[in-house]
């Protein structure tokens, strides 16, 4: 048995393809088809079911992997230290971070990163909460950027910041001469809402106490995928949508006249750094979380968890 070999069966169930995981490993299908064979020679037992597409591990197949996968770990470890210990942090750390949080936050912390750290690639991925968290049981991202709590089972969540959630209103809306506001005083058809999926379409139904609505009285009903696609609508008619604070940090004077707080306690989303209770890369994700926390605005480290709202 090998690490080589640990390492393509572990390919071959991320993947379910053997092409594919061959392509992820830089080698020929026929070379990692030969080792995993060897391994299975050597066992004894069969650690896939080739008979079906796309291919899955056998029972006792998929107890090899699990414990492979703990081997890895603890060797990508044991690497990770050493190099630590020669002071050098290198190798390639990949994220997944939600829609909602990449166009504000990406900008503040990648180049800072990427300059300290020269010998570390760093790959990102935009993508919704569920798929980074099955990325993460996949082994497909080293850590995902999100909102939380998620309460899921094995994924661990190293909370950053808490973020405002603010009110963004038309001139037309009734709101809008408040200095400060509640979420009763939100008029659910006048709402603009991002599509199913997205955990912040979620806080909002939650914060505003909403369930399934239709648009009374409205010819166009509309669900946005992106937070300034939402902040547009607000702009062009009458309507009120919710944006977090992060959203807020580059808007003109023009903008942010249309910004209105919610009354203390104010709303907050919880961000964190999560990872999967089996992650390794240790230092390169502690060093992401230092440089993230350096590089937001201070009143946004400072915010406090009074009012969380829940993503589920």
């Amino acid at each position: 048995m090998t690490f080589v070999q640990l390492e393509y069966i572990i390919a071959v169930d991320t993947w379910r393809h053997f092409a594919t995981a061959a392509e992820h490993c830089f080698v020929t299908q026929p070379t990692l088809s030969m080792q995993i064979q060897k391994l299975e020679e050597e066992l004894d037992v069969k650690i896939f079911d080739r008979s079906k597409q796309p291919v899955v591990p056998t029972e006792t197949g998929a107890e090899i992997i699990e414990q492979a996968r703990v081997i890895m770990s603890e060797r990508n470890l044991l690497l990770e230290k050493l190099q630590n210990k020669k002071g050098v942090l290198t190798g390639e750390l990949r994220i997944g971070i939600i829609p909602t949080l990449a166009p504000y936050l990406l900008p503040l912390f990648v180049q800072p990163f990427t300059k300290k750290f020269p010998s570390v690639k760093l790959v990102v991925h935009e993508m919704m909460t569920e798929l980074i968290v099955a990325r993460l049981r996949e082994g497909k991202i080293d850590a995902g950027i999100l909102v939380t709590p998620l309460q899921e089972a094995g994924i661990k969540e190293f909370i950053l910041f808490y973020e405002e959630l603010m009110a963004y209103a038309s001139k037309k809306n009734a709101i809008y001469d408040k200095t400060y506001i509640l979420p009763q005083d939100i008029d659910p058809n006048k709402l603009w809402l991002l599509e199913e999926g997205h955990c912040f379409r979620s806080q909002i139904v939650n914060l505003c106490e909403l369930r399934k609505m239709s648009k009374e009285g409205s010819s166009f009903d509309y669900e946005a995928g992106s937070i300034e696609t939402l902040r547009r609508m607000v702009e062009l008619n009458d309507g009120i949508t919710i944006i977090p604070e992060l959203a807020t940090l580059d808007m003109p004077p023009k903008q942010t006249q249309l910004i209105r707080p919610f009354k203390k306690p104010a709303p907050m989303r919880e961000v964190s750094l999560v990872v999967h209770r089996n992650f390794v890369k240790k230092a390169l994700i502690d060093a992401l979380k230092e440089e993230i926390l350096r590089t937001i605005p201070e009143k946004i480290r400072k915010n406090k968890t009074a009012k969380v709202v829940p993503i589920q």
